[in-house]
């Protein structure tokens, strides 16, 4: 459970991150996917705290590990990559020694290995001409050039996590498709474990094995990705997927109502004001209910093995 001041932001938020595996993170904007990648990192807001529950890495516990303690885990064993470039870069300091500077605070190599190491890694991410683009400021390159420095800078000290918040959403269609196929060949060659946050259900689908689908700060749907995707048992899963832009379709179905206050939860399912299924177990908030092996979802309808159609829900 996380807390910002007396507010619950997180609850009951429970996975698993598997070496060279994705877990795709979606749902709408302020539903705690940014909160738990801060929370695994150790960098809540102020007045932000971990009430309970455990965050472990390789059976190490983080939760309340001094501060000393967890500079060292950020960036050599877990690495964080966000959605806005210009958040990670300092725009003061020339590209290149950014990535010497994540190098050396982790490494103990000399500078002119660190200097040629930021070059390969430049290169390895797909910076055209990565001499060049080393002595470059970070206004001096392109949007997708900047988040290229920035997956450079994760993967310079070889973590075995990365978190990616949203890390396709200021770029075009092109360069996200770039930027998802980069990440899946790092992963690939790298083995590492990969949180993949976003609210474009589609860019998950391409990368992910499982997925996990928060609303007001839980997980409301889980399983693989296929499964969830194919067959979501959850009815806001269904309204997300329902409100995707499709080939034929001229105008978009939208969600109705709007997405609870984490201030000011009302009792029972959270989603049950926004649900066309919404009936007297409602008031009650359920679990997280078992669809089949390997699939749960938090709906009381699915008690009784009832398949919802999507387009029923909007």
């Amino acid at each position: 459970m996380v807390e910002i001041g007396s507010t619950t932001i997180l609850r009951g938020v429970s996975f698993d991150l598997e070496r060279g595996q994705t877990l795709g993170v979606a749902g709408e904007s302020g539903c705690g996917k940014s909160m738990t990648a801060f929370a695994i990192m150790g960098m809540l807001p102020k007045h932000g705290k971990i009430a309970s529950g455990s965050i472990k890495l390789d059976g190490r516990e983080l939760v309340n590990l001094p501060e000393r303690e967890m500079r060292q885990i950020r960036g050599s064993q877990i690495a964080l990559v966000m959605q806005d470039p210009f958040t990670s870069l300092n725009p003061m300091m020339r590209v290149g020694s950014q990535i010497t500077e994540a190098i050396q605070l982790h490494q103990r190599i000399g500078r002119k290995a660190c200097i040629q190491k930021s070059l390969d890694l430049l290169d390895q991410v797909g910076v055209p001409s990565p001499e060049s683009a080393a002595v470059k400021y970070p206004h001096q390159l392109s949007g997708g050039q900047r988040q290229r420095v920035v997956i450079a800078m994760a993967f310079a000290c070889k973590p075995i996590v990365l978190l990616a918040d949203e890390p396709t959403t200021a770029l075009d269609v092109t360069l996200q498709a770039q930027i998802l196929r980069l990440l899946r060949k790092l992963q690939e060659d790298e083995g590492v474990a990969v949180m993949m946050i976003s609210h474009d259900i589609g860019a998950i689908a391409s990368v992910s094995k499982n997925i996990a689908i928060f609303y007001a700060g839980r997980i409301v749907e889980e399983g693989s990705a296929a499964e969830v995707l194919q067959r979501p048992s959850m009815p806001y899963t269904q309204a997300l997927l329902a409100a995707l832009p499709a080939r034929g379709v001229e105008r978009l179905l939208a969600i109705t109502g709007q997405p609870p206050s984490l201030a000011n939860l009302s009792v029972g399912c959270s989603f049950a004001p926004r649900c066309p299924y919404r009936f007297d177990k409602c008031v009650q908030e359920p679990g997280l209910l078992q669809v089949e092996a390997g699939h749960n979802a938090a709906c009381w309808k699915v008690e009784s093995g009832a398949r919802l159609e999507a387009a029923e829900i909007v």
